[in-house]
């Protein structure tokens, strides 16, 4: 569980960065958003090199969701992890579903 910020450093590539609430005080405040929606991914989905359409926290409620960085490497979030996905220029990422249920998440589009 945690709260990570997927986004694109100066190198054009995709990031992740683990935030916490000692070092990111802002993220206790509240943020404005335009709403909320629910998915469900089944198990063994991949979706191949995107980037994330809008600034937006994707919350996983149930399931395993894996998500992959130009590097190579790959990061696996379970429930209730909030990711802040910012990577909206660059090579992106990849997202799958590792697990053999299907993952439920909730998707926070955060306003302008």
């Amino acid at each position: 569980m945690g709260i990570f910020r997927l986004y694109t450093g100066d190198d054009g590539q995709s990031h992740i960065e683990e935030l916490g609430l000692q070092s990111h005080p802002n993220l206790a405040t509240m943020e404005g958003s335009t709403g909320v929606t629910f998915r469900e991914s089944p198990a063994g989905s991949f979706s191949d090199w995107h980037n994330a359409p809008r600034r937006q926290y994707v919350i996983t409620l149930s399931g395993e969701i894996e998500i992959g960085l130009g590097d190579g490497s790959v990061h696996r979030f379970g429930p209730g992890t909030a990711l802040l996905a910012e990577d909206l220029t660059g090579q992106g990422h990849t997202t799958r579903n590792p697990g053999t249920t299907p993952r439920l998440g909730a998707t926070v589009r955060l306003s302008d």
